[in-house]
């Protein structure tokens, strides 16, 4: 069977590979992009939110999909208030740093289904789904999938956008580091007895970080990045016991909680690698990395790795070839820098909680304190976190 001959091909419809798709809406290339289930709307809400920066809000907004999604579950980031595990405390404000807001608290599905949506009224996209790879094969002059249902596909560009257990990535051998933490991430929703009023708080505790993330209305979505075993122990807990515990963790900030969504655990791991394009492929989003939750970073890399690529090939005269590792290699260096920084600070940051050294713990809390006292310094930080420079 004659492959059926694409420009581009993207292995995965999560968001970052649905977003590389949508941003190429108005170029000549021909996409096909693969993925097993359409996503779906839950009947009540998503526990797996994401805090998108406004760098990657305006990314959102460029491709059209921003402007689709419902507003009324969509929640403004006002502030930030970081607490240490002695007494410090960081604040962050929109307002004190001259920006409309710090982010935007969005359910993971609903970007998914807006963007799914935005792919499916794209004229030079074709969607296979369910499609599902089990061979590629490397030629000089294009990349050759073949699928389950005995179809084959080729094009001069192959993104592997199908997640951190990459099956683009482990069949063409890039090397993946991975440092598991140990822990996992406990996400769930609750509805609060006091008004959050747009403010995301997070604390460095002894059993993990605890972050507190405002959603539409009075409700909040959390991340308790914990051991295995107190992850497991929260996870057996009754609803109303879980929503003690964590309005406990939280010193009871917005009085009561009560029980919005199951709570649900997923493994947390460091991933570098180190190299993320090769001759006709590229990888993007969780395929190329992975980051702990405490930076809620991990979706503003994945965006900007498809905005990186599709500014790449938008700008690609049609003679150029758009599978050459030399022209690729041009992306790869764009996005080693931010993932490289943002990787390594929230490494750091993490170990330098999780480590119980004497006099320590004294030390990182006055360095709190300090930077808390220093507005042109937190000026700073938080123009980078938002993709202001």
């Amino acid at each position: 069977m004659q492959p059926t001959e694409y420009d581009l091909v993207i292995v995965g419809g999560g968001l970052a590979g649905l977003s590389l798709a949508c941003a190429l809406r108005d170029t000549r290339l021909r996409i096909a992009l693969l993925e097993q289930q359409a996503p779906c709307r839950p009947a009540g809400w998503d526990a797996r939110v994401y805090a998108v920066s406004p760098a990657n809000t305006r990314f959102l907004q460029e491709i059209g999909a921003w402007k689709h999604m419902a507003a009324e579950r969509i929640a403004p980031i006002q502030a930030m208030q970081i607490y240490g595990d002695g007494g410090a405390r960081l604040d962050f404000s929109a307002y004190q740093s001259g920006i409309p807001e710090l982010g935007w608290i969005v359910e993971s599905s609903l970007m998914a289904c807006e963007l799914w949506e935005n792919a499916k009224r794209q004229g030079n996209l074709t969607l296979l789904c369910p499609g599902t790879p089990t061979r590629l094969e490397m030629h000089s002059e294009a990349a050759v999938l073949t699928l389950t249902d005995g179809s084959a596909l080729s094009a001069r560009l192959l993104v592997g956008a199908d997640g951190r257990d990459s099956w683009v990535r482990e069949s063409q051998g890039l090397q993946a580091i991975d440092t598991p933490y140990g822990e996992l991430g406990l996400v769930a929703n609750f509805d609060c007895q006091r008004p959050h009023r747009g403010i995301a708080r997070q604390w460095f505790r002894a059993d993990g970080v605890l972050a507190w993330l405002p959603m539409a209305g009075d409700r909040i979505s959390i991340v308790w990045s914990t051991a295995d075993d107190h992850a497991r122990q929260l996870l057996a807990l009754t609803p109303d016991d879980l929503c003690e515990r964590v309005a406990a963790a939280g010193n009871h900030e917005l009085g009561v909680l009560r029980p919005l969504t199951p709570a649900a655990a997923f493994p947390l791991r460091l991933m570098r690698v180190p190299r993320t394009v090769a001759p006709r492929l590229a990888l993007v989003g969780d395929a190329a990395h992975g980051i702990h939750p405490l930076s809620g970073h991990g979706i503003n890399l994945g965006y900007q790795d498809a905005k990186a690529l599709a500014d790449l090939l938008a700008a690609t005269p049609d003679w150029q070839d758009i599978g050459s590792e030399r022209l690729l290699s041009r992306y790869q260096r764009q996005r080693r820098e931010e993932t490289l920084v943002m990787q390594t600070a929230t490494h750091a940051l993490h170990e330098l909680f999780r480590n119980e050294l004497p006099g320590l713990r004294p030390l990182r809390n006055f360095g709190m304190n300090v930077t808390n006292g220093l507005p042109v310094l937190k000026n700073l930080l938080v123009r980078y976190a938002i993709g202001a420079f």
